[in-house]
C-alpha cells in the first residue's frame, strides 16, 4: 500500500507538472533568462549585432556620472510619478465614491467610467493629441468659451507634463473598479451602528470607510507605483521626449538607447537601475504598510 500510494503521488504530481509545463518554460525562457542577460549585458558593451564585450561597470559609471539625459530622464520620472500617482489614486477613489451610490442607472456611468482604461494606449494617445492641440485642440476650446487662456500643452516645457499628467487621469477606471469592490466589502453593519450614534458623512468616512480601504488602497498605491515608473507609450507617440527632453521619461530614454543608438549593454544598465527604484520605493510602501494598513482578518 505505501508503494502504490507513493506511486499514485508521483502520477498526480506528473499530471500537474505536465499542465504547468507551457507556464514554466515561457517563465524559464521569457524571465528567468531574460533577467540573467540583462545582468550579464549591463556590464558589456554590446552593440546587438556584435558579440558582447566585457567592460565592467563602466556603463554604470557613464550613467550616473557622465550622462545629463539620465538625470533629466530621473527627474521628469520623478516629476510624473510624483503628481500622476497620488492624484490618480485621488480621482479614482472619489469616483468609486460616487458610484457606490444606490442610484438609477449606476452601472451604465460605471461602464462609461471604466472604458478608457482599456482603451489601447496608441488610440489613447492620437485622441489626446487630438484634444490637446493648442489651436483646435477640445480642451483649449472649452478655455476659450469660460474666458481663459489656452496654454501650447505638448509645445511647451513647462506645460507638457502636466499636459500627460492631465491625461494619466483620464484611464483611472481599472483603480477605480478595484476601489469599488473594497467599498462594497465594507460591512454594511459598521455604518448602522455609526448611524445610531449619531455619526455623520465626515466621521463615517473618516472613521470607517478609510481604514477599511486602506488595503485596497495600499495594493492600488503600488501597482500605480510600479506602472509611473514605467510610463513611456504615451511620451513615445505624443512627444518623443520633446519639447526640449521635457518629457524624455526614463523608459523612454531606455528604449532609445536600446533600439535606436542600439546600446544594448547600456540600456540593461539602464533597466537594472530602474528595476532597484522600483524595488527601493516598492519596500518602502511594503515595510511602512503596517502603520497605516487595516486588516480586520487580523484584528
Amino acid at each position: 500500500m505505501p508503494r502504490k500510494s507513493k506511486l499514485t503521488r508521483f502520477r498526480r504530481a506528473a499530471v500537474g507538472y505536465m499542465f504547468a509545463s507551457p507556464w514554466l518554460v515561457g517563465f524559464s525562457l521569457f524571465t528567468v533568462y531574460a533577467v540573467i542577460m540583462v545582468i550579464y549585458y549591463s556590464f558589456t558593451d554590446f552593440g546587438l549585432f556584435a558579440p558582447p564585450y566585457w567592460i565592467g561597470t563602466e556603463n554604470f559609471s557613464e550613467l550616473f556620472f557622465y550622462d545629463p539625459l539620465f538625470k533629466t530622464s530621473l527627474y521628469n520620472t520623478f516629476y510624473y510619478v510624483g503628481i500622476a500617482v497620488p492624484l490618480g489614486l485621488m480621482v479614482a477613489f472619489l469616483l468609486a465614491l460616487i458610484l457606490n451610490q444606490p442610484v438609477r442607472g449606476v452601472s451604465i456611468f460605471r461602464t462609461v467610467f471604466y472604458l478608457p482604461s482599456i482603451v489601447p494606449a496608441v488610440a489613447s494617445s492620437i485622441l489626446w493629441l487630438w484634444i490637446l492641440h493648442p489651436d483646435f485642440g477640445l480642451l483649449n476650446i472649452f478655455l476659450g468659451r469660460i474666458g481663459l487662456p489656452g496654454p501650447p500643452w505638448l509645445g511647451s516645457t513647462t506645460w507638457s507634463k502636466p499636459a500627460l499628467i492631465l491625461m494619466s487621469t483620464w484611464g483611472v477606471g481599472g483603480s477605480m473598479i478595484i476601489f469599488l469592490a473594497g467599498l462594497q466589502d465594507v460591512p454594511r453593519q459598521l455604518y448602522e451602528a455609526a448611524e445610531i450614534d449619531g455619526a455623520g458623512l465626515w466621521t463615517k468616512f473618516r472613521y470607517i470607510t478609510l481604514p477599511m480601504m486602506t488595503p485596497t488602497l495600499f495594493f492600488n498605491l503600488v501597482m500605480g507605483l510600479i506602472a509611473g515608473f514605467q510610463v513611456f507609450t504615451q511620451a513615445f507617440v505624443m512627444t518623443q521626449g520633446g519639447p526640449a527632453y521635457s518629457t524624455l521619461f526614463y523608459v523612454l530614454y531606455l528604449y532609445q538607447n536600446a533600439f535606436v543608438y542600439l546600446k544594448m549593454g547600456y540600456a540593461s544598465a539602464q533597466a537594472l537601475v530602474l528595476f532597484g527604484i522600483i524595488l527601493f520605493f516598492t519596500m518602502i510602501i511594503v515595510l511602512t504598510s503596517k502603520k497605516w494598513v487595516y486588516y480586520a482578518a487580523e484584528k
